[in-house]
């Protein structure tokens, strides 16, 4: 009796060192596939079975005859019980959360039945693997997110370079124009393309929605336009093609269409050609005060396949200033309170700042200081023209 004791012990103490020994190995290697591998090859060689496999991850076995992996690879889980097995046992493995996710399967062969021991040993090895499995796929979803972070911020570097890097030199007028995204990459578009001819098109636009989709739209919006722009299109033509270009790219691109404002500033004559495609009203201020506001004269760029835009042309007299801007810069929130288009109207009409530059810092430390620390909900951009006094 003794004796019996003794062994039984010692087996115990063997067992207890194998579980030991096996989740060493389990929780040296974070990487899945190898987690995986290991748990499978220790049932295997450990009990002596026939073979095992995980239900939710059917692409890695245990160490199983040819014969028996081309088996599985040909059934699908939910069939194992119907093939020819002699004996299957099954061992839930769960999450910290107590669910279910998988499930290891264990192959016995014929007349094999585990003894207490070896269940409980199975067991015990179950919960190792649940936690060395999940630390595994914690650590692939961290490494897929650094990846991800990581295009993220190349794509916002490629963006910022598409943004004019510096504002041309246009005698009599001064300009300044500010973008700034609520996430990584944004939708809102601000170019500047000097044409040989001395004038100047100037194009502000918001992509519908926000994020990288939306930042894509805008990036191949700017190739369209610039091609357009080279070569030497008024900007109702711009307009009118740009529509039915970005129409025709299918459904998914019709939902990220474009509100716009074009600009054809031409310095010899003082005239400023201004075509509103769906976006906020424009505010252009002459120097004794006299307020206009230039509306859209059609829809959003390819939300319909067909739009009639109607260019407004205008004297920039001395001292006059405009403001061309997105509705980021009026969807600024202070709890539930919205900045809106009246005070970002009543700061820009009683701003007293001398340059265009000067003018935006106002207009960024007047939102600022509305929204009283919140984060910014959408992306803000600003463009400021003045001609000179």
């Amino acid at each position: 009796m003794e004796i019996s004791e003794a062994l039984l012990a010692q087996q115990q103490v063997v067992r207890l060192q194998a579980l030991l020994e096996a989740s060493r190995q389990l929780h040296s290697t974070i990487e899945l596939n190898e987690v995986l591998r290991i748990t499978l090859q220790i049932v295997v060689r450990e009990l002596e079975l026939t073979g095992a496999f995980f239900t939710t991850f059917p692409q890695i076995y245990g160490d199983v005859s040819p014969f028996l992996q081309a088996s599985l690879n040909a059934e699908s889980t939910e069939s194992i019980e119907a093939m020819s097995f002699p004996s299957l046992l099954r061992f839930p493995l769960c999450d910290k959360a107590g669910v279910s996710f998988t499930e290891l399967i264990v192959l016995l062969p014929l007349d094999r039945i585990l003894d207490l021991d070896e269940t409980d040993f199975l067991e015990a090895l179950s919960v190792q693997a649940a936690v060395a499995i999940e630390n595994a796929r914690f650590h692939e979803r961290a490494l897929q997110w650094q990846r991800v972070e990581s295009d993220l911020a190349a794509a916002r570097q490629v963006q910022l370079s598409l943004i004019p890097q510096q504002m041309p030199k246009i005698p009599d007028y001064d300009i300044a124009a500010r973008s700034v995204t609520c996430y990584e990459v944004g939708g809102d578009y601000l170019d500047i393309v000097s044409m040989p001819s001395g004038k100047t098109i100037i194009v502000v636009g918001d992509v519908a929605g926000k994020g990288l989709a939306s930042a894509l739209v805008g990036t191949s919006f700017r190739s369209a336009l610039r091609a357009m722009a080279q070569a030497n299109l008024s900007l109702l033509d711009i307009a009118t093609q740009m529509n039915l270009l970005h129409y025709s790219e299918g459904s998914e691109s019709r939902q990220r269409y474009v509100t716009a404002i074009l600009l054809l500033l031409d310095p010899s004559t003082h005239s400023l050609q201004v075509l509103n495609a769906g976006h906020n009203p424009a505010f252009l201020v002459s120097d004794d005060g006299f307020l206009r506001k230039i509306a859209a004269s059609g829809t959003p760029i390819g939300i319909l396949p067909f739009s009639s835009y109607v260019p407004e042309t205008f004297i920039l007299e001395p001292g006059a200033r405009l403001l061309v801007y997105t509705d980021g810069m009026t969807e600024v929130f202070c709890g539930e309170e919205e900045f809106g288009e009246s005070r970002l109207l009543e700061t820009f009409l009683s701003c007293g700042e001398p340059t265009a530059g000067q003018t935006l810092d106002l207009l960024w430390q007047t939102l600022k200081a509305f929204s009283d620390g919140h984060e910014q909900s959408d992306d803000m951009t600003a463009l400021v023209l003045f001609r000179n006094p």
